[in-house]
């Protein structure tokens, strides 16, 4: 009986990693079944084919137009599991000096799981916001969320609403976080769109890009707290076995919920993208994720908006935009902005593209906004500007419509010199109305009197004839009047 129980906990070791590997396994055979389903972006007509890859869920973006390049199930509610992280940080720094001193709760270090990543912090310690940011972002740190999150909102469920309020305002429609730090919830999730919307949000920030992509740091030891040593897990970052060439910042996560999750930066020339794996097994968030990006820096280039500037939909277009104006100069009086781009598949031409103007939702100073799309994918956008150097030769109305169009109390600048040119057309158009309707009286009347003329013609004629009858009958009867006469004696 005795060596049957020292047997009992041998043949658990020697089974439990069997059981692991059975999991892991069924893992990866679900990772690589995932790569056979659909992926939205390749449904659009001639554009780019992306790669299939094992993610449930997937987005790349254009970090700076925001348009989509590539989109797998990107609205699905997954976790984020520590990819939270980015918006942790996102609120903190708009919300807390870099310098500021923060002290560390034990309640802080209690709300983090006793397997969870963290940073080795000691309640009463006191470090500055930027030595925790680097903490929560390389060392995925939990407890540091947590010590952060009291010390801005008072205590970490208020922290979690100004996080939610701030993806509201990012456009997050499929997100909702419980906890500062990303552990485990079924009530905290995003989806991948929503989470490329933060990382666009996130990575905006310069001295967070350079920490997503610092791979070890010290926190030298002082009298407030003790040295932490960082290192970072990622394998994209410079040395490291997936080593991506531009990178300018990564955020990795996971929990046995969430599978792995990796949120990525990268950089090409002008070019800038955002990655979001969701939902991936190891190590292929890395490889998917290298995939996608070299696929987008591939395929996809910007082109100078106003190039198309002048292919907008307005009925009255000359109004709008004008190669001249009323002194003679060539400069136009509103044009597209020169600086804005859209972005070019490497499958389309500008022909292809579709151009529309809002006249709503607009910045200070706008007059309108030009959108530019395909197929219902928005490439970019170009707002329309007035020339100030022409600014004499314009007037504004501050309500009406143009194109059918409510303009509400926007200004709208109107080209003098277009008008002038109707006005003129009309005046010349009445001119010759006049002068025909002129030709026509002219003519009416002097038909009138030809007809007069030729009347009294005829009746002279007809007198005349009359005289000449009665001259040749009194020739015929010399006598007829004598005895006439006569007859009356």
């Amino acid at each position: 009986m005795k060596k049957v129980l020292l047997l009992f906990p041998i043949l658990i070791f020697l089974c439990f990693p069997i059981s692991v590997r059975a999991t892991a396994q069924d893992y990866l055979d679900e990772a690589d079944a995932r790569k056979d389903e659909p992926v939205e972006s390749n449904e659009t007509p001639r554009w780019p084919q992306g790669p299939a890859i094992g993610a449930e869920s997937a987005v790349l973006m254009d970090a700076d137009t925001g348009v989509l390049l590539y989109a797998k199930n990107i609205d699905e509610h997954l976790y984020p599991a520590s990819t939270t992280k980015l918006m942790t940080c996102l609120v903190a720094i708009e919300n807390c000096p870099l310098d500021e001193l923060i002290t560390i709760s034990q309640a802080a270090i209690d709300a983090n799981e006793h397997d969870g990543s963290h940073m080795y912090l000691t309640a009463g310690e006191q470090l500055t916001l930027e030595e925790l940011l680097y903490g929560i972002i390389i060392n995925s740190a939990n407890e540091a969320c947590n010590a952060v999150g009291e010390h801005i909102a008072g205590s970490m469920d208020a922290y979690v609403d100004m996080m939610n309020a701030r993806a509201a305002e990012l456009g997050c429609t499929n997100t909702h976080f419980v906890t500062t730090n990303g552990l485990h919830d079924d009530n905290h999730y995003t989806s991948a769109h929503d989470l490329a919307l933060i990382g666009r949000a996130f990575f905006s920030h310069e001295i967070l890009a350079s920490m997503a992509c610092t791979t070890r740091h010290v926190i030298p030891k002082t009298e407030l707290h003790e040295e932490h040593n960082l290192k970072s897990k990622n394998k994209l970052y410079p040395g490291a076995e997936y080593e991506y060439d531009g990178l300018l910042g990564s955020k990795t996560g996971f929990t046995s919920k969430s599978r792995q999750t990796l949120v990525s930066c990268a950089q090409r020339g002008d070019l800038r993208l955002i990655c979001v794996i969701m939902m991936e097994e190891s190590p292929s968030q890395f490889t998917d994720t290298t995939e996608l990006f070299d696929y987008g820096f591939a395929h996809f280039a910007y082109t100078q908006a106003d190039e198309l500037g002048r292919r907008f939909d307005v009925s009255n277009s000359d109004f709008f935009n004008t190669t001249g104006d009323i002194f003679g100069n060539t400069a136009p009086l509103i044009y597209v902005e020169s600086g804005a781009r859209i972005l070019l598949p490497d499958t389309l031409s500008l022909e292809d593209i579709n151009t529309g103007v809002v006249y709503t939702d607009l910045a200070k100073d706008r007059i309108a906004r030009v959108d530019y799309s395909y197929h219902g994918i928005t490439l970019g956008s170009a707002p329309v500007l007035r020339n100030t150097s022409t600014a004499g030769q314009m007037t504004h109305i501050t309500s009406g419509t143009l194109s059918g169009k409510s303009l509400s109390d926007d200004k709208v600048y109107v080209n003098i010199y277009q008008v002038l040119k109707v006005v003129i057309a009309v005046s010349v158009s009445v001119m010759v109305l006049l002068l025909v309707l002129r030709l026509v009286r002219m003519y009416l009347g002097h038909a009138r009197k030809l007809r007069r003329i030729k009347q009294k013609r005829e009746e002279v004629l007809k007198s005349r004839s009359t005289l000449r009858k009665n001259y040749h009958s009194n020739r015929h009867h010399p006598y007829k009047d004598d005895t006439t006469s006569n007859k009356r004696r």
